[in-house]
């Protein structure tokens, strides 16, 4: 995970934590291990058994991608690329081996293109295996690839033992680990992120539909997954208005509940937050005094938007208080911290944001100080600042 990463995921904690008052929206699934994510903010909207390890199913494959395409960027592999169909490709993950299938002909020549998409759409485990074999020399090596690209994004809580994720000792993941994945394919690698909502893929004259079930319901990716050991899983993305949710969700008992679950998930991600903008950049919130200014204020600025989701409604009560350092000696540079704004609820302050002048004010000449000077002594007693 690199530095501005975690610096953002602990920047939205906080901000968590500094509105953590506000009330949660009630919310229960019938999913025994979740996680729903909200990628700009970096807030996790709802969890359940997130930490717990479980089989993967398919759900590997999403690591797997996350290799290739870290392969092709880096120039090490071209969708070009041909590789051979293996006997061990073709019998463990070809037409008679009950899993999902690309349906590839053994020695065949295919291309990496063909086979990225017969991952994605088809969830292929025969194309799996012949990618692993083809980038890395054999499936074991190619999971060595796998775990060292799921240390580097931050997936602490995952091991791989192979890249099609079908039952194998000391393979395991988390829900928050698939939605970390998930975020880092949607972030790191936008011109490929398209490919998991195509809704079909004709390879060697067989045409086979996107299996992702939330494609129809308004999802525009990842994977689904199943095995008897893990059940039915599901790694989902969806926008609205501007806003991407990720959703991570496994041991559902059947597709039709998998779907209805993940559905009510994806729903009450989207619809029962909002986000709201207390403040924006440079928009003029108060002001402070000025002594012996060319101005006697000086306007009060903040440096950056501050935007905070929150279940829908609940920041009803929160006050806004501007208060300023003032009054400030001139001159008084542009950009100099000059104050803050407070948002309360009640007694309770829920956060701080520096301000800073808008402008610089320059010292007054000596008349109009001596000028200032009187008007002060017939004046009423100044506030703080204005908002």
């Amino acid at each position: 995970m690199t530095f501005h990463r975690a610096l953002a995921r602990l920047l939205a904690a906080l901000l968590v934590l500094a509105l953590g008052s506000a009330p949660v929206a009630a919310f229960e699934t019938k999913a025994p291990t979740a996680i729903l994510l909200d990628l700009g903010t970096g807030r996790v909207l709802y969890e359940k058994n997130a930490d717990k390890p479980i089989p993967p199913a398919s759900l590997a494959k999403l690591m797997t991608v996350a290799v290739v395409f870290d392969m092709i960027k880096s120039g090490e592999a071209s969708r070009d690329d041909t590789f051979e169909v293996s006997e061990k490709a073709w019998r463990e993950g070809g037409t008679n081996s009950g899993g999902s299938t690309m349906f590839l002909p053994v020695h065949k020549q295919v291309s990496l293109g063909d086979l990225i998409k017969g991952l994605i759409i088809q969830s292929g485990n025969d194309a799996a295996i012949v990618i692993a074999e083809g980038l890395a020399g054999s499936v074991p090596q190619f999971a060595e690839k796998m775990n060292a690209e799921a240390k580097a994004i931050g997936l602490s809580h995952s091991h791989f033992v192979n890249p099609h994720g079908l039952p194998a000792e000391g393979q395991q993941v988390t829900m928050r680990d698939l939605a970390v994945l998930a975020e880092y394919l949607i972030k790191t690698f936008p011109e490929e992120y398209p490919l998991f909502s195509e809704e079909s893929f004709r390879f060697n004259g067989i045409t086979q539909k996107n299996r992702n079930p939330l494609l129809s319901l308004g999802a525009d990716g990842l994977k689904t997954g199943h095995t008897s050991a893990s059940g039915y899983g599901l790694v989902a993305s969806a926008r609205k208005d501007g806003r991407r949710i990720v959703l991570a969700m496994s041991g559902m008992t059947s597709t039709e509940e998998r779907a209805r679950e993940a559905k009510r998930l994806m729903d009450f991600g989207l619809q029962d937050f909002e986000e709201v903008t207390l403040v924006k950049a440079g928009e003029p919130l108060g002001t402070a005094e000025v002594a012996g200014g060319s101005s006697r204020t000086v306007a009060l600025v903040a440096r950056k938007d501050l935007t905070v989701l929150v279940p829908r409604g609940s920041l009803s009560g929160v006050e806004r208080r501007i208060l300023g350092n003032g009054p400030l000696p001139a001159p008084v540079k542009e950009g100099q911290r000059a104050g803050w704004a407070l948002f309360t609820r009640g007694d309770e302050t829920l956060r701080e944001v520096p301000l800073f002048a808008a402008e610089a004010v320059s010292r007054a000449n000596v008349f109009s100080r001596i000028a200032g000077t009187i008007a002060d002594q017939f004046a009423p007693a100044p506030t703080s600042a204005s908002d």
